[in-house]
């Protein structure tokens, strides 16, 4: 499997489509703030490039990668999901980050659902996890909502304890 851009998926109502160079400054705006303690964050102009290049690249690389996600009905970019897998993580992690208007929606549901089963019909992987930094409960909720059920067991990121990182696994569907 290698795709070189991000294909288009559609729910009732999202697209999740390969980023574009918009994309960048509302993500920037949310990385550079507290509120991204949880992803990573806050983090320089410098840093969230490199990222969102690796996640647009890890498309050439992997066949996986991240999607830019916009609501169908306006066009609104609300934030990106994704199947990423960087050098230091032991497995393929679903993720998901909204801006934060649009948070509360059920739209992170929607869009995580949406990339988890294109995962599910473009690999024969068996499972996928989510990575999430303890006392994230909104994502722990979501991952939950989703199936996933918490892996004390899974390897965690190079470098990283179970103090900063707990893992959810998402099992493929019999």
């Amino acid at each position: 499997m290698t795709h070189s851009i991000a294909p288009t998926l559609t729910t009732d109502r999202l697209t999740l489509r390969a980023h574009v160079m918009s994309d960048f400054d509302p993500l920037y705006a949310l990385f550079a703030t507290d509120r991204a303690q949880y992803m990573g964050g806050p983090v320089e102009a410098k840093q969230m490039w490199y990222w969102i290049a690796a996640e647009v690249g890890s498309w050439q690389l992997k066949g996986f990668g991240s999607w830019g996600v916009t609501r169908t009905d306006d066009g609104a970019f609300i934030g990106q999901v994704g199947i990423n897998q960087p050098h230091h993580f032991p497995e393929p992690e679903l993720g998901w980050v909204l801006l934060q208007d649009f948070e509360g929606k059920g739209y992170a549901a929607e869009a995580a659902a949406a990339a988890r089963d294109w995962y599910w019909s473009n690999t024969d992987a068996q499972s996928v996890v989510s990575y999430i930094t303890p006392g994230n409960s909104r994502s722990e909720a979501l991952a939950l909502r989703l199936g996933a059920v918490l892996d004390a067991e899974a390897p965690l990121p190079a470098g990283e304890t179970q103090a900063d990182t707990v893992v959810y696994r998402h099992g493929r569907p019999a």
